[in-house]
């Protein structure tokens, strides 16, 4: 168990030089990463001249590029808007799929965002709201952030009447580790706009985002 906690501390501190949040336009050194990792490994007791020593930071590198990949704001989804047609009620999109890490623990959380809006002048293409989820979830987050980033960028990037974001989601922090709560399951929400200033139109919302 020393060797594990150990190994644990040395892969806190040395990540840390490797994420840094909001830094445009940077780029993750895949080399430095593998380094890291080999050295996580041997703490954690892997054996030296083993297939898994000598490939698995490698392979880990590579992933952690397209995991992560949010870091970089060049891979902001650019946003493709068409007039509005004279719609004035209320759009939803459930169940886009996600997946990210903790950045309390580097561990999965994963489950399903539902984005509810009401457009302004502009409509956004559908397309663009899973890419959007993907985006702020490629990167170690929190889902509170992950739930207020896509809001605030619809809402901002749309220029929307209203927004209304839901999340839900299973922790493997929770579950893997600690208290072992497993199957739990999370939700958080995001209210903008209009949503926010009536109750009719919020309800509206949400019986089209929760109701099958």
């Amino acid at each position: 168990m020393h060797t594990y906690f150990r190994a644990q501390n040395i892969f806190t501190k040395q990540i840390k030089q490797i994420f840094i949040h909001g830094f445009p336009n940077y780029s993750m050194d895949e080399d430095k990463i593998e380094a890291l990792f080999r050295e996580v490994l041997k703490e954690i007791g892997i054996e030296e001249n083993t297939e898994v020593l000598k490939n698995t930071p490698k392979r880990i590198a590579k992933s952690y590029k397209e995991i992560f990949a949010g870091m970089d704001d060049g891979n902001e989804p650019k946003i493709t808007l068409f007039k509005n047609p004279g719609y004035n009620d209320i759009l939803a999109v459930k169940d886009i799929p996600f997946y990210s890490m903790c950045e309390h623990h580097l561990l999965p959380f994963f489950g399903k965002v539902s984005i509810a809006y009401i457009p302004g002048d502009e409509i956004l293409g559908l397309s663009k709201f899973p890419r959007i989820t993907k985006f702020f979830a490629a990167k170690p987050q929190v889902q509170e952030r992950l739930t207020k980033e896509i809001a605030d960028f619809i809402s901002e990037k749309v220029k929307a009447k209203g927004v209304l974001v839901i999340i839900k989601a299973r922790h493997m922090c929770m579950e893997m580790r600690g208290i072992k709560s497993i199957n739990a399951e999370t939700r958080s929400s995001a209210i903008r706009g209009v949503f926010k200033e009536s109750k009719e139109t919020r309800e509206e919302a949400l019986k089209l985002l929760l109701e099958d």
